[in-house]
């Protein structure tokens, strides 16, 4: 294991902790989630989208959630996620939304899943929008490119589309086969802690990997998402784009709310189409320690958020 590897580890053990997760929720954004989350309430939220759509740059909102045991629960997010699909149609924000298929019960009741996300489809289609499934770890890869086959077929690529891991060994296969479906997918590298039996445990692997699924998908034709902040690959992307006479249509990039924002603002004046992962919530405490995990420098960030009056 290397050190970056490591010292992962040991950052998501330590924020994994009970007594982290209640000192988190007692002082909630001072410890710097504000940085990460937009807002935890929709109202703010959508000011915030107004200011990036104004800056020249689309949105995709994520109302955080996951893991949810209760049916119930399920239901409720679902519920609201519609709500945030009807304010981005009512206050003509250029937004879509992602969602985490564990959030609407997956887990637990598969056809319950399916249903909710259904709906979803039909609200996204009948506003002329679009909803993204996010994937989460690897227990659940298989379950969630079976229910996004099973609602693409029912809508189209316009509609809805998927998210592809380039730390997972697996990611190469399902992109040919879900390149031969013409989906929609945002490549991402990965932001959950796994075994090195289902990925890549050296980054250098994960970024050739990631280079390869995003040609890969860009020159079957299909509509491709580059969800990274490596100033590296989008280099070697747009140079591949531009040797392939690729539209700057047929593609965007897609970088996380509060982070790399000059790198952001760059790629909008370069004329490329830029994309907001915007997540808000006050479920946001397992998001929060994932940006915290992937670049351990955030972790000193919010320890000095702790001290600031």
């Amino acid at each position: 294991m290397g050190w970056n590897a490591a010292l992962r580890t040991v950052i998501l053990a330590v924020i994994g902790n009970s007594f982290m997760r209640r000192l988190a929720e007692r002082y909630g954004m001072k410890l710097g989630a504000n940085r990460f989350v937009a807002a935890e309430a929709l109202e703010e939220t959508i000011a915030k989208v107004r200011k990036l759509n104004a800056s020249g740059f689309l949105v995709t909102l994520d109302y955080l959630g996951e893991s949810v045991k209760d049916p119930e629960l399920a239901k409720e997010a679902a519920a609201t996620i519609g709500h945030v699909i009807d304010a981005i149609r009512l206050e003509r924000l250029n937004a879509n939304v992602s969602v985490k298929l564990t959030q609407l019960g997956l887990s637990i009741d598969p056809v319950l899943c399916v249903e909710l996300m259904r709906q979803l489809c039909r609200q996204a289609k009948a506003s002329n929008n679009f909803v993204r499934i996010d994937m989460e770890d690897s227990k659940v890869t298989q379950l969630t490119i079976d229910v996004f086959k099973q609602l693409l077929a029912e809508f189209d690529t316009k509609t809805v589309g998927l998210v592809i891991q380039s730390y997972l060994y697996r990611s190469d296969t399902d992109v040919d086969d879900l390149g031969l479906l013409g989906a929609n997918l945002r490549i991402v590298k990965g932001a959950y802690h796994e075994s090195v039996q289902v990925v890549f445990p050296r980054k250098t692997d994960v970024d050739r990997n990631y280079l390869k699924l995003a040609k890969s998908h860009l020159s079957n034709g299909c509509y491709t998402a580059i969800a990274t902040h490596d100033r590296a690959i989008i280099a070697d992307l747009k140079e591949f784009a531009d040797g392939m006479k690729i539209s700057k249509l047929r593609y965007e990039f897609q970088m996380l709310y509060g982070v790399a924002e000059q790198l952001q603002q760059e790629l909008v004046e370069e004329g490329y189409r830029v994309r907001i992962y915007t997540p808000f919530g006050k479920q946001w405490y397992p998001y929060f320690t994932r940006r915290i995990a992937e670049r351990p420098a955030n972790m000193w960030f919010v320890l000095r958020q702790l001290f600031v009056k």
